[in-house]
């Protein structure tokens, strides 16, 4: 019997004793005392490479709601999961992040595979132990080590994200675990966190209210809009959010390009949108004097062009109730106006983009489609979450909609949406990326999991967003086309099939939906060829033009 197997079986005990469900793991010797336990508790999911396998959990993770387990072997394999830890960090996504290590003796001696661990993310993580190797005698504190894992991971102060723990193991790895100690009565799964409610000044005269995604507090669609109809004021509402249900402005990118008459009072709750014109407009409306209220449940400052008059240190979903009983009701014409734009940027959007293959045209039927049969929609970062952020309508059922929009690196989408459907619900996946951003988790796609996922991939010969940057028109074509666009020489049907997955390709608009509708219950490509990165640039100022044509005739 071994002391540390006891130790390793405790923690897996406690962890599923709290609803911990799923772990990932990687090969490697070090992490077995660990790694054995998980896969006879858990629904365990074995990944190559411990880059493709952060990000596989973090997917996970986002579906579940719950923690998930990361167990690495010593040495460098704690440290290609950084990537994805920096991501859950900012995106404030639960994990648990296990990294064997060898025991003090060997460390300072040359021992291969033996690096300082206990810092690999200490700017990142929640929380973290090094308990050492175990020993007889700690029993009393192995369940509240793992118990306070869970707790941090999900209710630490600046919010949900990882905890690291690094637990040093010594030869022999492979014995078998003593009986374990008893749980506790009631199991600890959470601090208290008081969170004061008051609404200071009440809200007054027309207002906005601008949902964003998760990373810094959800709040429930359902208590989004009791608020604005009891105040009448217009939502404008982020895919992510799951708020962009009928009624809300989805085209608010494009409505306030043609700057509408600035409000008295805008909320903005969750994270920041991406559109540089929706900022500016906040940012325009606070010089004229408007209240910019930043409701901020973790006193993280979510404001990064620096408007906000006021920040609620409350949870969205306890202060909007508190907050609406408190205001008084705008003049009904301001939320008249906000729909009829509303009504006409849209109509202009449908003429924009419904006949021609387009960037915006493939997020806007791809969030359709995911909304009509009921699957999760992963966007990558870069230009896919942006034209899905701009262009995606208001549905009366919208999907949920995934997005690494923590750090907003294009790194580990494949892996995330990997992660994603391999939750299970619902039934399918789909996923929006580029074609570098698929090349870049190429890594991701060994050994695949048998898991319903389609990859629809925007093929545009290299980075489309530089082309909306200063250095297109700044640099030499070739320079700009080499430091930049990096258009990849590498033909990613042919990786894509190199790793069996079956491609589609798409040339057409026509073509796209009964793509996705015929795509294998497995893993599968769109390739979706889109006219060239310069007409990209095009279509967005034509889609503008439209909208300001449409708004001002």
């Amino acid at each position: 019997m071994s002391v540390q197997a006891t130790f390793s079986a405790t923690l897996v005990d406690e962890w599923v004793r709290l609803g911990v469900t799923d772990a990932v793991v990687c090969p490697g010797s070090r992490s077995t005392p660990l790694v054995v336990p998980l896969s006879q508790r858990m629904r365990t999911h074995v990944r190559l490479d411990e880059r493709s396998a952060g990000f596989f959990a973090l997917g996970l993770a986002k579906v579940t709601r719950r923690p998930v387990v990361v167990c690495v072997t010593s040495g460098t394999a704690g440290a290609e999961l950084h990537p994805a830890v920096v991501e859950a960090h900012h995106a404030r996504v639960p994990l648990i992040v296990c990294t064997a290590d060898r025991p003090p003796e060997l460390h300072h001696t040359g021992a291969s595979q033996t690096i300082e661990q206990d810092q690999l993310f200490a700017v990142e993580a929640r929380w973290r132990a090094d308990p050492g190797v175990p020993a007889a005698g700690q029993e009393a504190t192995w369940r509240p080590l793992a118990a306070r894992a869970v707790a941090e991971s999900m209710h630490g102060a600046d919010g949900p994200g990882p905890v690291h723990l690094n637990l040093a193991f010594r030869e022999p790895l492979t014995e078998d675990p003593d009986e374990l100690p008893p749980p506790a009565d009631v199991p600890t799964t959470a601090r208290g966190r008081s969170v004061p409610i008051a609404t200071g000044q009440p809200l007054e005269g027309r207002g906005i209210i601008v949902v964003g995604g998760p990373s810094f507090g959800q709040a429930d669609p359902a208590t989004v809009c009791d608020f604005a109809a009891r105040l009448g004021w217009p939502v404008l509402a982020d895919p992510l959010s799951r708020c962009r249900v009928e009624g809300t402005i989805a085209a608010a990118d494009a409505i306030v390009r043609t700057q509408p008459t600035p409000p008295d009072v805008i909320v903005q709750v969750g994270a920041p949108w991406l559109s540089k014109a929706l900022g500016e407009y906040m940012a325009k409306a606070a010089a004229a004097g408007s209240r910019i209220i930043v409701v901020d449940p973790w006193q993280q400052r979510p404001d990064p062009l620096r408007v906000a008059t006021e920040f609620v240190h409350a949870e969205a979903n306890a202060w909007l109730p508190a907050a609406a009983d408190a205001g008084a009701p705008a003049d009904p014409e301001w939320l008249v106006s906000w729909r009829s734009m509303e009504e006409r940027a849209q109509r202009a959007l449908d003429e924009m983009l419904s006949n021609e293959l387009s960037e915006p045209a493939v997020a806007r039927t791809l969030h359709r489609f995911a909304s009509a049969s009921d699957a999760t929609l992963v966007v990558s970062a870069s230009m896919p979450i942006r034209d899905l952020e701009w262009y995606a309508p208001a549905l009366p059922s919208p999907p949920r909609v995934l997005a690494n929009r923590g750090a907003n690196g294009i790194d580990g989408v494949v892996s995330t949406a990997l992660g994603a459907a391999t939750a299970g619900t619902p039934v399918r996946t789909l996923a929006l990326l580029g074609d570098l951003a698929f090349l870049h988790d190429v890594s991701g796609l060994v050994n695949l999991p048998e898991v319903p996922c389609t990859f629809v991939v925007v093929d545009n010969g290299g980075g489309g967003i530089f082309s909306f940057l200063p250095q297109a028109n700044a640099l030499r074509p070739e320079s700009f086309e080499t430091l930049f666009a990096t258009p990849p020489t590498t033909d990613l049907g042919a990786v894509a099939r190199g790793f069996g997955l079956p491609v589609e390709e798409v040339a057409k608009a026509s073509e796209l939906e009964p793509a996705l509708a015929a795509a294998p219950p497995g893993p599968a490509v769109v390739r979706v060829r889109v006219p060239s990165r310069a007409d990209n640039v095009a279509v967005h100022d034509a889609i503008n033009q439209a909208v300001r044509r449409a708004l001002h005739p």
